[in-house]
């Protein structure tokens, strides 16, 4: 009876040692989520608050006024329009072109018939480490005659091995190799077998490597900073980077305006600023949600066990 009352002594002061553990561990995940999402706060309340407010700095938490002045020029920028529609299309484009390529590509790898699949894993591993260089690759894509094109921005890059492993790693861990088994002996093909098997039983890996390249192409700028030259063909972000580093903001106001609008404008900055990169995050914001359930569980499912 004594050393039943011990045991679950012990067992009380583990549990309350565990709670202080747990309790600090969220309190420091509370403390990281806080740095995170802060800045993103920041510029949303900001985009929209009182301009000569946000040019003082007397924002913390919350917003001060409401003016949406700053939306409405940015909207009616022609640049920003023409840069959303572009990055709209790249990102669908390079999207759905990378996506198949991933599979396409982790599939036969992941079949135990393939053979000299360790060898050919191993050969595109040895990309991951080692490529040809920023120069060669800007040469190649000129030789070739894709500068200056949408192609130049997706086929380079149409192929991670990174997002390779983790699929692969998905049909090895996750798909019972009995199902591919048993489809063969039924008289499946290959081509078949992964667009009415493979691919239904996959779709949390899919989500997860469509996020990843949805996410890459909306935010990308280097590409188009190194392969295009014709500015109506720039993404969304090459037309923020010229508007907030290279100080092009002045092209939003209008000189035709008196002296005190041209004050007001001027105030405006800042929130123009602000507004600019609300805009350009928002759909991110809005698909995440959507596809997290099958973020987690393809993470888990494809990248843990492999």
């Amino acid at each position: 009876m004594i050393a039943r009352k011990n045991s679950l002594s012990r067992a009380v002061r583990q549990s309350r040692s565990d709670r202080i553990f747990l309790a600090c561990n969220a309190l420091f995940l509370l403390l990281i989520l806080v740095v995170v999402i802060y800045p993103v706060w920041y510029a949303f309340i900001a985009s929209f608050s009182d301009p000569l407010a946000v040019s003082r700095g007397e924002l913390t938490l919350l917003p001060i006024g409401f003016d949406l002045s700053a939306y409405k020029k940015v909207f009616r920028y022609q640049r920003v329009m023409t840069g959303y529609r572009n990055t709209i299309v790249y990102t669908l484009t390079g999207t759905l072109v990378n996506t198949l390529m991933v599979i396409i590509t982790a599939y036969p790898l992941s079949r135990k018939d393939l053979y000299g699949r360790k060898l050919l894993t191993k050969l595109f591993v040895f990309t991951m480490y080692f490529s040809g260089g920023l120069i060669p690759t800007y040469l190649l894509v000129r030789n070739i005659g894709l500068y200056n094109s949408m192609w130049a921005l997706i086929l380079p890059s149409c192929i991670s091995m990174y997002n390779v492993i983790i699929m692969r790693s998905y049909f090895t861990n996750s798909l019972p190799y009995e199902i591919q088994e048993a489809a063969m002996i039924d008289g499946c093909a290959n081509i078949e077998m992964l667009v009415k098997i493979v691919l239904p039983l996959s779709m949390p890996v899919i989500a997860v490597i469509l996020l990843y390249h949805a996410v890459g192409y909306w935010n990308t700028y280097f590409s188009a900073l190194i392969y295009l030259s014709d500015a109506d063909k720039y993404p969304l972000q090459m037309v923020l980077r010229d508007i907030l580093i290279s100080s092009q903001i002045s092209e939003f106001m209008d000189s035709s305006e008196s002296s005190e609008s041209v004050i007001q404008q001027a105030l405006l900055a800042n929130s123009l600023k602000y507004a600019l990169i609300v805009v350009s995050s928002v759909p991110v914001i809005v698909i995440y949600p959507l596809l997290q359930k099958y973020f987690e569980k393809g993470i888990m499912l494809g990248a843990v066990k492999g």
